[in-house]
């Protein structure tokens, strides 16, 4: 049977039968030699440092503490890049969202156990690499970005 709405009313609530998937932020950090800082994942892809956003937390927290986290790298962040819905598999999609960051230090670069390998990549080499087109798309936009300061 259907639903009466009148004038000023609004649709039942449906918030909790909506498909729901994880947010995951992702950060595009260039080093001095201006290169692309990306992990190999477990599916043997490039990626862009960052993950999972926790509750409570903003973004750009998220963003700044999986950069330490995975690379050990303190940055500060600059700017919204993209946002795009990350269709993994059947039933498994993520909302990446990426910000360009500025590297604050110059420490080494080291890799957490979450990755296979890290490594930093010039920007003409980026769009041979395996991985996701989103991101490629994130990378291309803050060197565009960078280079027109």
């Amino acid at each position: 049977m259907g639903e009466n709405l009148t004038a000023g009313s609004a649709a039942p609530a449906r918030g909790n039968a909506a498909h729901r998937f994880p947010v995951s932020v992702k950060g595009v950090v260039l080093d001095p030699a201006d290169r692309v800082l990306l992990l190999r994942n477990e599916r043997d892809e490039w990626e862009l440092p960052g993950g999972k956003l926790e509750l409570g937390e903003s973004p750009e927290a998220c963003v700044a503490r999986e950069i330490l986290e995975e690379a050990s790298w303190p940055v500060t962040i600059a700017a919204i890049l993209d946002s795009w819905d990350y269709h993994i598999a059947p039933g498994a999609d993520v909302l990446i969202v990426t910000y360009g960051c500025e590297l604050t230090t110059d420490r080494p670069l080291r890799v957490s156990d979450e990755h296979a390998e890290a490594a930093l990549f010039r920007e003409p080499e980026v769009s041979g690499l395996r991985m996701p087109d989103g991101y490629k798309r994130s990378i291309a936009e803050w060197f565009s970005r960078r280079h027109r300061r």
